[in-house]
């Protein structure tokens, strides 16, 4: 299949510190290449992919302190995108609801990943007035503020199965792995695992 993955620019394609939205995004480009699809990526320009790179910036968006104004690129990648719609037979977003005006009528070769949080107040009002968009959520949790929505599926966000080796269980320590944004609660998860265990300490990095 001719399938566009379209990320976010703050970061690159895998980033190269923190990002999770785009780490997630390579994982799969990468995956649905070896499956021998053909896949153009529209990411930053030091991205480092084997599918086809197109790309409105140099470099990620976070890390350019000449960048001020992130969404002229963003607007730049999604009308380079929409000129070639007809190309693809899935474009798959995970910028958010950016591209809702631009691609709802090609909704239905869209399939647009909502990655954030979904509590926000002024979200709703997006989604009724593109409700024919197609959503895919990270958890079955992340839903519940608007269950109502057109989801089509969950897709956990995971890591290659041989990136990491597990232990024994012998190393008296618990590994916790989060997002460290800024809606995140780190200090009270960190807080509810050390109460787990005196064994069990807690640190965290913003």
């Amino acid at each position: 299949m001719r399938i566009a993955q379209v990320a976010p620019l703050y970061e690159s394609c895998p980033p190269q510190l923190y990002g999770g939205t785009e780490r997630v995004v390579s994982y799969l480009t990468e995956q649905l290449v070896r499956q021998g699809h053909a896949v153009t990526l529209f990411a930053s320009g030091d991205s480092k992919t084997k599918a086809t790179l197109q790309a409105p910036c140099a470099r990620a968006l976070r890390l350019d302190t000449q960048c001020r104004d992130p969404l002229p690129y963003h607007f730049i990648a999604l009308h380079r995108l929409a000129q070639r719609a007809d190309e693809f037979d899935i474009i798959h977003f995970h910028t958010d609801y950016l591209h809702f005006p631009l691609f709802v009528r090609h909704w239905g070769k869209t399939l647009t990943t909502l990655h954030s949080r979904l509590d926000l107040p002024d979200l709703p009002p997006m989604l009724r007035e593109f409700a024919m968009m197609p959503l895919v959520s990270i958890s079955n949790a992340q839903r519940m503020p608007v269950p109502w929505a057109n989801w089509h599926g969950t897709v956990y966000h995971g890591l290659p199965s041989n990136l990491y080796a597990g232990g024994c269980g012998d190393g008296g320590y618990l590994a916790y792995a989060q997002s460290s944004g800024v809606s995140a609660l780190i200090k009270p998860a960190c807080s509810v695992l050390a109460n787990c265990s005196p064994t069990i300490g807690s640190d965290w990095q913003s």
